[in-house]
């Protein structure tokens, strides 16, 4: 792989085969001989240089992984999400900012958020496939188009489109195609992106689904494996972790994907395999991971209605509703005052006289404040 010669053995090997199999017997020699009809250079290759070749099956199968692999598992994964978002919306629940008790929300919103999220990803791959639909054959060597024909690379681009059923196109300038991948790297910014956003959403549940009784415990998560082999029946968000590694790599990747995109040097791109090879395993890690957790995690998440109102009812951030009516100063003296006792809000509230009870219950209802 981490050769620069890769290519040009791929290319090469590519050609030996393609004659062999048009002739039908194996030579060898590579020379043209008085039996052999088809020639790996001056008929496989007729027109066209690895150096363009490569590229346009870099943006082949680039493109073909995101439309066939990330895409419809993202797609199942966001639809997924929004099952529980619907299912969630009624639960009323603590917000939490800075993991800090904040205003509530309902768990729907919550998850709504996720959704809207793997949304935007979703968008942003879309707006990038373009640049990977226009391909570099008929560039040759450096992009002039020696040696081929001056229809070749839009014939050939139009072939590729055909049988792949996507979009492609020759590249307008072949100089940049040769020379540059910035397609690639608008590409896999993309599934950075995407890898940001499932990072979060993975790292949510599994904070969520802390305890089950000395963490958050508002999420249950499926039962896929024992979770510990010296304390029974603990449960492991493992469909969490494993989707926060793989996205660990494909930032990894990011940066490698970055360093061979700033090195092409003049007319041609040598670390072409680096940047496919990244690229790719991007993908395909992030198309497995989300069909995983999709299926085996988010499927299975269960809200804890009984934890989530018990920890809505005790949370001092619920004074929020009393500033508009006593001012900031003195809901901040009622949630501290709550804190230091141990007290609910409403015993706080009254013990210093700011607000009847009768009031408290009219203005303190976690349900108006979503």
């Amino acid at each position: 792989l981490f050769r620069v010669d890769s290519v040009r053995d791929a290319g090469r090997v590519g050609n030996r085969a393609a004659a062999d199999r048009g002739d039908g017997f194996r030579h060898d020699s590579g020379e043209r001989g008085p039996n052999r009809l088809l020639h790996p250079n001056d008929d496989v290759n007729l027109g066209q240089s690895s150096n363009d070749v490569f590229p346009t099956a870099m943006h082949v199968a680039a493109a073909r992984a995101l439309h066939a692999e990330v895409m419809p598992a993202l797609d199942r994964l966001c639809a997924s999400l929004a099952v529980k978002r619907d299912a969630f919306a009624p639960i009323v629940k603590i917000g939490r900012t800075h993991l800090q008790d904040a205003t509530p929300l309902t768990l729907g919103q919550e998850f709504s958020g996720y959704v809207a999220q793997l949304e935007q990803s979703r968008e942003a791959l879309a707006a990038v496939l373009p640049g990977l639909y226009r391909l570099a054959i008929g560039g040759t060597a450096v992009g002039t188009g020696l040696n081929t024909h001056a229809e070749f690379g839009a014939r050939v681009a139009a072939e590729i489109a055909r049988m792949a059923g996507l979009p492609f196109e020759p590249a307008p300038n072949k100089y940049a195609a040769l020379a540059g991948h910035e397609a690639l790297l608008f590409a896999h910014g993309a599934l950075r992106t995407l890898a940001a956003a499932l990072t979060k959403i993975a790292n949510d549940i599994r904070l969520l689904a802390s305890g089950p009784r000395s963490g958050i415990g508002e999420l249950s998560l499926p039962e896929n494996e024992p979770g510990s082999s010296i304390m029974p029946g603990k449960v492991n968000p493992t469909q969490a972790e494993a989707m926060t590694m793989l996205c660990a790599q494909v930032f990894g990747n990011d940066v490698a994907l970055g360093i061979g995109g700033a090195s092409g040097h003049l007319e041609l791109n040598v670390y072409k395999p680096l940047v496919i090879h990244a690229f790719l395993q991007s993908a395909r890690l992030l198309a497995d991971g989300m069909a995983s957790f999709e299926e085996h995690c988010v499927r299975g998440i269960g809200a804890n209605e009984a934890r989530i109102h018990d920890q809505l009812e005790r949370s001092l951030m619920l004074v929020t509703a009393l500033a508009p009516h006593i001012g900031y100063d003195k809901a901040a003296e009622i949630a501290k005052k709550a804190h230091k006792e141990g007290t609910t809000l409403r015993e706080a509230a009254g013990a210093l006289g700011y607000v009847k009870p009768e009031d408290f219950e009219r203005w303190v209802r976690p349900g108006d404040m979503v």
